[in-house]
């Protein structure tokens, strides 16, 4: 780790995070470099290292943000009502999760791969995020849904979450996929995220 104070080693990670990040937004996991980030930064290819051991360990770091970002919407939805049926309570969720494609762009890579490229402490970091948002959801269902005992609760998170790892190759389609749907006469019926998301819940939770 590079000499310097704590707040200049996050902004740091912060910058190449961001220069990762609008790199994903047109190019493939693939096709981005380290080279190609340290150009959308302020510093070398080589700096990036002091910050980032591989590609992957970027990848976890912005997956990680993004997990921390829809664990403040999640609470910020549970200390906002009183009272919710399980029909809103199933609106809300998938409308969070609208709100969130680079969230689910990232659920939808090999996890693997990123996980076993980075270093233990990176993908401690990672976890304890991850765990933050099975925590919200489990809130939700706390107060929103107290008839829900500790097994129903669990039966949905751990029936939610790898559903939605798979939600963003189902709603966001390019031309070509499209076109070779149709060469294969494959009858594909289009949904967004938010009306797989709200279909899923919505059958979690019906009593």
């Amino acid at each position: 780790m590079p000499k310097g104070s704590p707040e200049l080693t996050n902004a740091r990670r912060e910058e190449i995070i961001a220069a990762c990040r609008t790199l994903y937004k047109d190019m493939s996991f693939k096709d981005i470099t380290i080279m190609k980030i340290a150009e959308y930064t302020s510093f070398s290819r080589a700096s990036i290292y002091n910050y980032f051991e591989t590609k992957e360990e970027i990848f976890l770091a912005i997956l990680q943000k993004e997990y921390e970002l829809w664990v403040e919407e999640l609470n910020r939805l549970a200390d906002s009502r009183d009272r919710m049926s399980r029909d809103e309570l199933a609106k809300a969720l998938a409308a969070s999760l609208e709100e969130r494609r680079l969230l689910l762009k990232l659920m939808s890579m090999n996890h693997y791969d990123m996980e076993e490229n980075s270093r233990a402490e990176r993908l401690y970091e990672f976890k304890v995020a991850y765990g933050s948002s099975l925590k919200a959801v489990d809130g939700l269902l706390r107060k929103f849904c107290p008839e829900m005992d500790e097994q129903a609760r669990l039966a949905f998170i751990y029936s939610f979450f790898p559903f939605i790892y798979g939600i963003y190759p189902y709603t966001i389609v390019t031309e070509k996929q499209r076109q070779a749907m149709e060469q294969a006469k494959l009858d594909f019926t289009y949904y967004s995220i938010y009306e797989l998301a709200y279909l899923c819940a919505k059958k979690l939770l019906a009593p």
